[in-house]
């Protein structure tokens, strides 16, 4: 059983990469916070009893469910009614978010880089989001799931709700789309 203590850790530890996702997936701040909201509380009120090495799994799995929630929710919503947002341009913000939240050199050490490395840096990692955004929505959450979250390939079919061979199937095409996307702009990893 997991205590309150190892529960809150748990949430803290994985509310910015489960905004991030969500973020790719809707494509809205607002909308993301609310799905990782939902998502935590329905983590903490129906599973909150339950011991903490299957939190993670859970935790995936709420949140890939809420996200489906908000698409069928927006379906609904937007084959029933019509905002006037619906017919202003695109926001004139933008989204400022970096793909990684602090960056290490090679060698695993901090370092302080020139502004023109900084600035080189963050615009690889500004296409590099861009091309995450773009893929076919599975792709996108199986990579997320494996490579952002750091799951094996049975957790993520078990998130995901299909089979492992799936999982490798959506993995194997959102790396070869990233490579062949990223390699055109001339960005190699």
């Amino acid at each position: 059983m997991a205590t309150e203590q190892e529960l809150s850790d748990f949430l803290k530890s994985v509310e910015k990469r489960a905004f991030k996702r969500s973020l790719y997936h809707v494509r809205n701040e607002e909308a993301a916070l609310d799905i990782v909201q939902d998502s935590m509380l329905k983590l903490s009120e129906h599973y909150g009893d339950k011991p903490a090495s299957e939190l993670p799994m859970l935790f995936q799995r709420i949140l890939s469910n809420c996200t489906l929630d908000w698409f069928r929710r927006q379906k609904t919503r937007n084959a029933l009614f019509s905002n006037m947002s619906d017919f202003e341009g695109p926001d004139e913000d933008g989204m400022d978010f970096d793909l990684l939240e602090a960056y290490s050199n090679p060698d695993g050490a901090e370092g302080s880089a020139s502004a023109e490395d900084e600035t080189t840096r963050a615009q690889t990692f500004r296409e590099i989001e861009a091309e995450i955004k773009e893929l076919p929505a599975r792709q996108r959450e199986a990579f997320l799931m494996r490579y952002w979250e750091e799951m094996d390939v049975a957790e993520t079919a078990a998130a995901m709700g299909c089979s492992e061979g799936s999982v490798k199937t959506h993995c194997f095409r959102a790396i070869q789309t990233l490579s062949k996307a990223l390699k055109a702009k001339g960005i190699e990893l």
